[in-house]
């Protein structure tokens, strides 16, 4: 039997509410992304002793990927989980496993602030921005005063961490959201590099407050570090980038249902 609408009836939408979700991102994903970062947690791109100790994982190059598809919260919540597991699996590229698990939660909550100027919780990046500042204040100052490290030393040496916090507080945030959103592959690569970059400096600087406190490690030690620290974080954006442009190529030719507070 075949029903008729009259021409102006209204089109009727049908919704699909049977799945679980965070924050507007099914639970499912969650899970998903959290099993990616612990298989990760597992491949070490760099055994230098910095921060924490120990090697590096290559999840750290998708934590702030995860903020972009799942969301601030939803993406923070999926790296907690998928560092925490990778800790008790992967221990040798735990570090201390607090201030690792610490540090990739802010990496993802600080990319999925990264948002277009129209966009809900464009405010965020204030808060953030505040806590991040607090940080640097804090071991900078602990390095001049206690350690004695010079001012060259100490701008050489925190330029990973500075230059993320600088560029997320000027308009290049909304600028890196703008560019992951965009249907062009070739911005959306530029705005994976560059929101690596910061996402992954905010991370390290959380750390790196936490961790100089417990190691106080002297200016021979900022010294050895200065050309390894950019060397690293540049690996780390080269990984989120290749890594990141064929998951949300994906993501868009799969046409998913993409999460409420994605940038994607």
């Amino acid at each position: 039997m075949t029903l008729n609408l009259p021409p102006d009836a209204e089109e009727r939408q049908v919704q699909y509410l049977g799945s679980a979700a965070l924050d507007g991102s099914p639970i499912a994903y969650v899970v998903v992304l959290a099993a990616v970062i612990t298989a990760l947690a597992f491949i070490p791109f760099s055994f230098v002793v910095g921060a924490s100790g120990g090697g590096i994982p290559l999840s750290s190059s998708v934590f702030p990927l995860l903020g972009w598809i799942l969301g601030p919260i939803a993406g923070a919540l999926a790296s907690t989980i998928g560092s925490l597991v990778g800790v008790f699996l992967a221990p040798y590229t735990a570090g201390i496993p607090a201030i690792s698990v610490a540090g990739a939660a802010i990496a993802s909550f600080a990319a999925g602030a990264m948002r277009p100027a129209q966009a809900s919780r464009r405010f965020w990046w204030v808060g953030i921005s505040g806590v991040e500042l607090l940080a640097l204040g804090a071991y900078i100052s602990r390095a001049v005063l206690l350690n004695g490290v010079e001012w060259p030393v100490i701008c050489l040496g925190a330029f990973v961490d500075g230059s993320a916090l600088l560029l997320f507080i000027l308009p290049t945030r909304q600028l890196c959201g703008r560019w992951i959103g965009s249907p062009q592959i070739r911005q959306v690569a530029l705005g994976l590099f560059l929101g690596t970059w910061m996402a992954s400096g905010l991370g390290h600087l959380a750390q790196l407050s936490v961790s100089y406190f417990i190691f106080n490690w002297p200016q021979k030690v900022w010294l050895g570090l200065i050309p390894v620290m950019p060397l690293e974080n540049l690996i780390r954006c080269v990984a989120g980038t290749v890594i990141g442009t064929g998951v949300i190529a994906g993501l868009r030719a799969i046409d998913l249902v993409k999460p409420r507070e994605a940038i994607y």
